[in-house]
């Protein structure tokens, strides 16, 4: 991975003060696009000249509208693969999605529900081995995101609020589609069986959702049932971390709602 000094991202600042486009800037100095991106971010942040600042009020403290249906994918997102930051060296929080870079589909769904939830703001993405960051900054994150904490999410209670178990039970395949994308996969599974006194292969698709807390899986779990879908928990020793969705039925019904990541 490529390391960028201050000298290298001062000059990126400049050329793009002076008119340059982002996309400019990073042919110039051989910097990937999205790590100039972010750079311009960072400092719109600090000097408090964000995009849209002071032009859109919070949608739980001001009762701004709010893209219900991005929210729920993006929920989900967040509680399977993303963390909302808050410290000293930015004026806002920040939430940060990481996706691996095998489903790009994935990445471009991801900050499409960023910006459709937090459309006065800019997203970002960052570079990664194998993956990307996808981020946004918004003062409005502490209200949105509520689950946020220190330490890992397995490691602190998560629940819903109210307001958010109401989005989630209007959307609830935008929800689990986010938990799918973040901790899920869809993958085949085989096994033979003796027909005739013949082995036959037989393969059959199943859902499997990872995740360490409790309260998330519980909160999958419950989702599923709600839209009819029938899964089962598996264990690595005693420890229950995977649900698996694969009767043909319910199987059927996440490939129409969800379907594989791409």
């Amino acid at each position: 991975m490529s390391f960028h000094g201050s000298e290298v991202r001062q000059k990126a600042l400049d050329l793009m003060s002076s008119g340059t486009s982002a996309a400019e800037a990073a042919r110039r100095l051989n910097v990937p696009r999205g790590t100039v991106s972010y750079w311009l971010h960072k400092e719109r942040a600090r000097l408090g000249t964000c995009p849209g600042r002071h032009k859109h009020a919070c949608p739980r403290c001001d009762a701004a509208p709010l893209d219900t249906a991005a929210y729920a994918y993006l929920l989900g997102l967040y509680l399977g693969d993303g963390h909302v930051s808050v410290y000293a060296g930015h004026r806002v929080p920040s939430l940060t999605i990481t996706l691996d870079d095998a489903w790009p589909g994935i990445q471009d769904e991801a900050e499409t529900a960023m910006r459709a939830v937090f459309p006065a703001n800019a997203t970002c993405r960052i570079r990664k081995t194998g993956c990307h960051n996808i981020k946004v900054y918004s003062k409005y994150l502490i209200c949105l995101f509520p689950q946020h904490g220190p330490g890992r999410k397995h490691e602190r209670r998560i629940a819903l609020d109210p307001w958010q178990q109401e989005i989630v039970d209007e959307y609830p395949w935008g929800f689990v589609r986010g938990l799918i994308h973040s901790d899920g996969c869809r993958i085949t599974n085989w096994t033979t069986r003796l027909v005739g006194g013949e082995r036959k292969r037989y393969e059959y698709p199943r859902y499997v959702f990872a995740n360490k807390s409790d309260d998330i899986r519980g909160l999958f779990g419950a989702t599923l049932t709600a839209v009819g879908v029938e899964w089962t928990t598996l264990a690595r020793g005693s420890d229950p971390f995977n649900i698996s969705v694969a009767r043909r039925a319910s199987v059927a019904l996440m490939d129409a709602h969800v379907g594989p990541k791409y």
